[in-house]
């Protein structure tokens, strides 16, 4: 592997330890959060105050570090988002790992010297996502984790033909989330806690039961049925290499130490056979490492969807929780003895658990479990494990009971070894000058210290230089004096002499001089570390308001009232109601003409379409049936439909570019000429009215009801669980011939959809509406407002647009609309996300 190609790995670092651990086991650079802005903070995590000495310490190991800001940010945090940028500027962070479109565009103009990384939570796909982050002046990107190698490829291809040169970052291994990140709003929706805010509940981890065509589907043991495996790429490595990917990620900010130690240890171990600084790895290395890879963390391991995509091995749906290693099942209970039909990969001291089913398919299986007291030998190469310390209850178990390691304490005990390690301070070359005369003190110049500044960089002895007696200064002696240089970042690696012949000074002379030189470069480094910030850089103020979007009068008009519908039957229950316009939203691409064809003429603001959420590097095709149905509209919720459909009608941006403050927004409007926005649903109440104050009334669209999308997933369930395939072209299609609802713990059952490029978005069952605070609404401006429908009859579409519509107008109060919700709904309604926050 040729230098050039060597990718960096980016290792994850949660606290000190994790950081230290990642240093001392072959990381190229990690990556951190701070209190604040940070998408895992559950994390033990570093302070703003810590950042000058985190750099440093990182710098001094010839590291990199990179902080993570990445998450929304709202109106009136812009002010504390500037600080941090100014923090961690001055602090020498090396890049800022962003997911806000406004927080870019503030990068650029207050913190220019700073690099960006487009953060995965931008929910970059495709090449036209890569150009949009280069102009915001991203310098890296970080791809979805759902694109596969051969979606790679086609990327880089994508921006050759493009002549964009995009470092790309991929993560290789660690948890997966089941939704596009960035793209996910369960735990917004079900608990105001947003993932995109770092407060994901991984609803994704509970078991669901699965509803097909309103009957229970017995799914046997799988119950969880959002739980991906965890990502290991390091059978990979050759391929992510070929396929041109500059940094390789670790996940696992919220994992321990030896976590961090361990999967460092094994990528790079990975990384360094390739480029040839070690040789191959055995079968038997390869069987270790992968093991070490299960035991420090595992739900299970595969190559995600790296390799490709199938479903049915993506989410088995077995448990979500840490297991390690499988073992195998349970032949039967003999006493205190548990019989297997094969030799279990364990041994005395190593720690199993095993499961009973748990009839009730929403709660998780009981487990049974303890430390391996004895393994003996059984006929026809099977064994028989006891366990304990103490007794334990196997009446539980039954014949077929999964059984893992879950603890091996020799390796457990090397990898805290590991994590411990010491990591070593590089050793910078120093070049420097001797010079003197007789009766002048010595000077020692430096020449150069690893890309400090050096000017003025002297040390003169004390006592004067005199005639040799005995022992001269040769260059061997002042070599040896000078070059002992240990438990400094120094070592001398040129001496440049112009010095008479036959001088003398005394040894503790050439010792001071050592020590004050050393002093003198720290002082020099120490002084370096900080970027220079230009006084006006630092105006926090004026750069947000030369950045904010101009002021415009509130619009005087009525309110409009748009309607997303989901079939043809909702839109002809539309054509006699008072809307200003729909937007049709419909799964299959043959019903866009007949829904233009219908609808055209029909509503004084017209008949729109709406696309996917998501577009790879080869569904340019998905736009197609779009732009042939000639809509009025369009409403875009991607860059590649950005790119593509706002030359052909005027266009609006959906909830799925993340609109959060009114930067992104001004970005948005200014760069792509959009007639509005909708605004995030990550937004309560108050940060939504904020933002409402801070942008052009007219620019922003409020949606007053909708059954909220809670994972939008490139995993697909009906072909995961209702089908023998692996993917679209094997799966038979039984989204086309099914309807599917998941069913939580707490009875409440949420409608799942594919789209046309079959991802699948489960909806809240549980409608929220945000009809009591029209009111405000109103008052504060806004005079474009949505009603999402989705398994709506049409006498229900009628009902509904009727309330909404009574209650724009001031016929009806925003409370009776809340009250006839709770009546007609079998789940109610929730104010959700706007629900107020404390």
């Amino acid at each position: 592997m040729a230098e050039a190609a060597r990718p960096e790995l980016l290792a994850p670092a949660g606290c000190w330890e994790s950081l230290k651990a990642a240093a001392a086991n072959g990381a190229d650079a990690v990556y951190f959060g701070v209190e604040t802005f940070n998408a895992r903070l559950r994390a033990e995590n570093f302070k703003v105050a810590d950042l000058p000495e985190v750099m440093a310490w990182l710098h001094r190991r010839g590291l990199k570090g990179f902080l993570t800001f990445n998450v929304l940010v709202f109106t009136d945090e812009l002010s504390r988002a500037a600080e941090l940028l100014l923090a961690a500027d001055a602090a020498g962070v090396d890049a800022l790992i962003v997911q806000d479109i406004g927080l870019a565009a503030l990068a650029q103009a207050l913190t220019p010297e700073l690099a960006i990384h487009g953060s995965t939570q931008m929910s970059i796909t495709s090449a036209a996502g890569v150009a949009m982050a280069q102009e915001l002046g991203c310098q890296r990107v970080v791809l979805a984790r759902e694109l596969s190698l051969k979606d790679l490829r086609r990327i880089q291809e994508q921006l050759r033909q493009r002549q964009i040169e995009m470092p790309l970052e991929v993560f290789v291994h660690g948890a997966l989330c089941v939704a596009y990140s960035g793209q996910c709003l369960t735990s917004e929706a079900l608990g105001q806690r947003s993932a995109n805010r770092g407060e994901c509940a991984q609803a994704c981890r509970l078991p669901y039961e699965l509803i097909v065509d309103g009957e229970e589907l017995d799914l046997g043991e799988r119950r969880y049925l959002l739980s991906p495996q965890d990502l290991a790429a390091w059978e990979l490595l050759p391929d992510l290499v070929d396929a041109g990917v500059a940094s390789l990620k670790i996940e696992g900010r919220l994992k321990d130490a030896t976590y961090v130690a361990a999967v460092t240890d094994a990528y790079r171990q990975g990384l360094d056979q390739l480029s040839g600084e070690r040789g191959p790895v055995s079968p038997d290395e390869q069987v270790e490492l992968r093991r070490n890879l299960e035991l420090s963390f595992s739900r299970g391991l595969s190559t995600g969807w790296l390799a490709g995509i199938d479903h049915r091995q993506l989410v088995h749906g077995r448990w979500s929780k840490k297991r390690g290693p499988w073992l195998g099942r349970l032949e039967r209970v003999d006493g205190d003895w548990l019989l297997f039909r094969r030799r279990l990969e364990c041994k005395p001291g190593d720690g199993v658990v095993l499961e009973i089913p748990n009839p009730d398919p929403l709660l998780p299986p009981q487990e049974v479990g303890g430390r391996v007291m004895a393994v003996e030998p059984r006929p026809r190469g099977g064994c028989a494990v006891r366990l304990g310390p103490k007794r334990l209850d196997l009446r539980g178990l039954r014949s077929g009971s999964p059984c893992w390691l879950t603890s091996d304490p020799q390796r457990e005990s090397r990898f805290q070894r590991m994590a411990d390690r010491a990591a070593e301070e590089l050793r910078c070359p120093l070049a420097l000058r001797v010079s003197g005369s007789s009766g002048e003190p010595l000077r020692l110049d430096v020449l150069s210290a690893a890309g400090l500044p050096v000017e003025g960089c002297t040390v003169l002895s004390q006592q004067p230089l005199e005639p040799a007696q005995g022992q001269a200064l040769t260059r061997e002696r002042l070599e040896q004096q000078l070059g002992r240089l240990g438990g400094t970042p120094w070592r001398l690696d040129r001496l440049e002499l112009q010095l008479d012949e036959a001088l003398f000074l005394p040894v503790a002379q050439l010792n001071q001089l050592r020590r004050a030189l050393v002093d003198q470069l720290d002082l020099q480094g120490n002084t370096d570390v900080s970027r220079s910030i230009e006084p006006e850089q630092r105006s926090v103020l004026q750069t947000l308001e030369e950045l904010m979007p101009a002021a415009v009068e509130p619009s005087q008009q009525e309110p409009h009232l748009t309607v997303v519908v989901r079939d043809l039957e909702q839109l002809e229950a539309l054509k006699a109601l008072p809307v200003d316009r729909v937007i049709v939203d419909l799964e299959h691409p043959a019903q866009l003409r007949e829904a233009v064809k219908r609808g055209k003429g029909c509503w004084p603001g017209g008949l729109w379409l709406a696309g996917q959420r998501i577009c790879r590097p080869d569904e340019a095709w998905s736009l197609e049936p779009l732009i042939r149905a000639e809509p009025d509209g369009y409403l875009v919720r991607n860059i590649d439909q950005l790119e593509r459909l706002t030359p052909l009608a005027p266009c609006q941006g959906d909830f799925s570019l993340n609109v959060a403050n009114p930067l992104t927004a001004r970005w948005l409007l200014k760069r792509w000429g959009l007639e509005r926005l909708t605004a995030s649903y990550d937004l309560a109440l108050d940060q939504l009215l904020a933002l409402v104050a801070a942008c052009p009334r007219d620019a922003l669209e409020l949606t007053l009801h909708q059954h909220m999308p809670l994972f939008h997933m490139e995993h697909c369930l009906f072909c995961a669980f209702l089908s023998e395939g692996h993917d679209h072209t094997d799966c038979g299609r039984p989204c086309e011939q099914h309807q599917v609802l998941l069913r939580d713990r707490s009875g409440a059952e949420h409608p799942l959809r594919a789209d046309l490029g079959c991802r699948n978005t489960l909806f809240n069952g549980r409608a929220q509406t945000a009809a009591e605070a029209i009111p405000q609404f109103l008052v504060a401006g806004v005079r474009h407002f949505r009603l999402e429908l989705l398994q709506e009859s049409p006498a229900d579409t009628e009902r509904r647009v009727g309330l909404y519509r009574q209650a724009l107008n001031g016929e009806i109060s925003g409370r009776m609309v809340w009250q006839s919700e709770q009546l007609e709904s079998r789940l109610g309604v929730t104010r959700g996300t706007l629900s107020e926050r404390h």
